[in-house]
């Protein structure tokens, strides 16, 4: 139980990642909230949860979706020990196909989402409070058909950079991770 007592936030909690994640917290004690955009995705993860699970319909790329989910975090926890900032897309395509629109979408999700969802929640985090950032191993390598999903998930990676070195003095770590595909 090395998470009792403690309220992770997961986004994009869903599915994938976000749900195995807030499934393992969970067995390890921890009161778990998490977002998605999708609603069966939404009801089929509160069953899986359990009631005791919060979980907020939240399009990641809005910063008012964000507001929303720290101000419930706060309402119903009153503060957050971990913010695993997973909630992403991945789409690709040649890189003389990309639209602006594809491009914007990709940045909004991936980058924009995720920075300010992390601003959001800050003023929650207990000292001691761990911050994750999802990533991708495509941050540092150049495969065909990722450019723009690519770049977003290199931004990733320079946040978790930046975003340690500030948040250290205030007792909250900062990581990455950078899987492989799944």
């Amino acid at each position: 139980m090395k998470l009792q007592n403690k309220v992770a936030l997961i986004t994009g909690g869903t599915t994938g990642i976000g749900l195995a994640t807030a499934q393992l917290f969970q067995q390890e004690g921890a009161q778990v909230v998490v977002t998605g955009k999708n609603p069966a995705n939404l009801k089929a993860a509160q069953e899986k949860l359990g009631p005791q699970a919060l979980v907020i319909e939240a399009d990641a790329a809005s910063i008012a979706d964000s507001e929303k989910v720290a101000k419930e975090i706060e309402t119903r926890f009153g503060g957050l020990d971990i913010a695993f900032l997973n909630a992403g897309i991945a789409q690709f395509g040649p890189v003389e196909s990309t639209t602006e629109e594809f491009y914007d979408h990709l940045f909004g999700v991936n980058v924009k989402g995720l920075f300010f969802q992390t601003l959001k929640v800050l003023p929650l985090l207990r000292t001691g409070g761990s911050v994750i950032f999802n990533s991708s191993v495509v941050n540092q390598r150049g495969w065909a058909m990722t450019s723009v999903y690519s770049a977003t998930k290199a931004a990733v990676r320079s946040f978790a950079r930046t975003f340690a070195a500030e948040l250290v003095g205030k007792g909250i770590r900062v990581n990455v991770i950078s899987p492989g595909p799944i």
